[in-house]
C-alpha cells in the first residue's frame, strides 16, 4: 500500500504545482487603463505578445481621465493618457510619463452624398461649428472650402466626447489654436463645456452617434475611423523635454496632419509591485522593437529610435525599487 500512497501524494503535489503555475501565469497578465486613442494598436500588440510570451494585457479603454484616476488609485499597473501631465503634476503624484505611440484625430461626418476624404475643412471652420456659429452644411464658409461639392442645407449636428479623454484634449487644443473665440470661451482640456451638440462616450459612442444622426460631425482616432469605414474629412494644415511633455497639434510642414498627438504611459517611479511594472516595461520594450510595422498598418506613427533610446534610459534611471532599477534592460 505504501507505494500507492506515495504515488497518490505525488499526483496531488503535481496537481497543486500545476494549479499554482497556472495562477502565477494568470497573475502575470499586465493591467492598464486609459486612453481610447491608442486602443486599436494596444489590442493588436497584446494579441501578438500573448502568442509570443503567454503574458496577456488587460487594458480598459475608458478614456485618459479614467486612466489617470486609476493609476493614481493604484488599481492598475499603468495608466494611459493622450494629454501629457505637466511636470509638477507628475512630481506630486510620484509618476513617470513617457510616449508610446503617435496618431491622429480626424473629424468624421454623416452627410448624404459625402464620401471619405471628399470634404475639406479647416480648424477655424470646425471650431465655428462646435461653437454653434455655423449651423448648416451649405454655409458659405464651408462652400468656399468645397466649391466642387454639392452641399445640402442639412442642419449640422456636432457630436462630442462626453467623457474625459485625450482625444477631447487634442481636438480642443487644435481648435483653440485655430480660433481665438474658441480659445477664450472653451479652451483645451480632457473635458470641456461644449456649447452645442450631442455628447457620447468613447470613440465607439461618438462613432455610433455620428453614423446614426443625419448631418452629424464628430471626431475619432484615425485608425478607428478607417476600421469602421467612416467618412472622415480632410483638414487644411500649416504649410523634447525632460518630462516628455509634448503636444503635436497644428504643426508646420506640408505633410503634417493638424490634429496629431503622442499617447503616453504613466507608471510609478517607486511602484508597490515592482514585478508587475517590470512585466509592463518588457511589453513596451517589445512593442518599441517589434510593433512598429503593426502600428504603421493601422496608420499610427512609431516613435523614432533616438526617442526610444532616451525613454529606456529614463526607465533605468528613474523607475526603481529599494534604490535599484526595476527594468532588466531586455
Amino acid at each position: 500500500m505504501e507505494p500507492i500512497n506515495q504515488r497518490k501524494w505525488l499526483l496531488i503535489a503535481a496537481a497543486a504545482l500545476s494549479l499554482n503555475l497556472s495562477l502565477t501565469a494568470a497573475a502575470a497578465d499586465i493591467s492598464g487603463a486609459g486612453a481610447t486613442f491608442p486602443y486599436p494598436i494596444y489590442a493588436k500588440w497584446a494579441d501578438a505578445y500573448k502568442k509570443l510570451t503567454g503574458v496577456g494585457l488587460n487594458y480598459q479603454s475608458i478614456g485618459s481621465g479614467g486612466g489617470i484616476k486609476q493609476i493614481k488609485a493604484k488599481t492598475v499597473t499603468f495608466g494611459a493618457s493622450d494629454m501629457p501631465l505637466k511636470p509638477d503634476d507628475l512630481k506630486a503624484a510620484g509618476l513617470l510619463q513617457f510616449p508610446m505611440i503617435i496618431g491622429g484625430v480626424v473629424p468624421v461626418v454623416n452627410v448624404k452624398g459625402i464620401q471619405a476624404g471628399q470634404l475639406h475643412l479647416d480648424g477655424a471652420t470646425v471650431a465655428s461649428i462646435y461653437l454653434g456659429d455655423i449651423t448648416q452644411w451649405n454655409d458659405p464658409k464651408i462652400k468656399s472650402l468645397n466649391p466642387k461639392l454639392a452641399l445640402p442645407g442639412t442642419a449640422i449636428a456636432p457630436v462630442y466626447r462626453s467623457d474625459g479623454s485625450g482625444t477631447n484634449f487634442l481636438f480642443s487644443d487644435y481648435l483653440s489654436k485655430s480660433n481665438p473665440k474658441f480659445q477664450s470661451t472653451i479652451g483645451a482640456n480632457t473635458s470641456v463645456q461644449w456649447p452645442t451638440g450631442i455628447g457620447a462616450k468613447g470613440n465607439e459612442g461618438v462613432a455610433n452617434m455620428t453614423t446614426q444622426t443625419d448631418g452629424a460631425i464628430g471626431y475619432v482616432e484615425y485608425a478607428f475611423a478607417k476600421q469602421n469605414k467612416m467618412a472622415y474629412t480632410l483638414l487644411t494644415n500649416k504649410a523634447g523635454a525632460d518630462s516628455y511633455y509634448l503636444i503635436l497639434t497644428d504643426q508646420a510642414g506640408g505633410k503634417s496632419w493638424p490634429i496629431t498627438g503622442a499617447s503616453f504611459i504613466l507608471v510609478y517611479k517607486e511602484p508597490q509591485d515592482a514585478a508587475s511594472v517590470n512585466e509592463a516595461l518588457k511589453f513596451f520594450a517589445w512593442a518599441y522593437k517589434d510593433g512598429g510595422s503593426m502600428a504603421a498598418e493601422l496608420d499610427y506613427v512609431p516613435l523614432p529610435a533616438p526617442l526610444i533610446a532616451q525613454v529606456k534610459k529614463t526607465w533605468t534611471s528613474e523607475i526603481t525599487s529599494a534604490g535599484h532599477p526595476i527594468w532588466s534592460g531586455k
